[in-house]
């Protein structure tokens, strides 16, 4: 009986982390100012390349993220991503 309720509380516990990794939209088309460019994939290089450095900034200013939420979508973080690992050593694994 115990074990039961054991392995009942342990899929409950397994849903909810699972259900916490599932992707999400937000449609933030309707926020975008009239005037302001998407970022592409350029600014996702960029972007990725000083990730360490924005990171430990936003640490201490809650108005800088690491991440460019208005972006052009694959392109933006196809960039962000080949940023981020040419700058963190990539895949060199000795």
């Amino acid at each position: 009986m115990k074990k039961n309720v054991f392995n009942i509380i342990i899929l409950i516990l397994l849903v909810f982390l699972m259900s916490s990794c599932a992707p999400h939209t937000i449609d933030i088309s309707k926020s975008i100012p009239p005037n302001v460019e998407p970022a592409g994939f350029w600014m996702g290089l960029w972007h990725g390349m000083i990730l360490p450095i924005t990171f430990l900034w936003s640490l201490f200013n809650h108005n800088i993220t690491v991440y460019d939420v208005i972006n052009n979508g694959a392109w933006y973080n196809l960039g962000f991503v080949l940023g981020a690992g040419a700058l963190l050593g990539g895949s060199s694994a000795k």
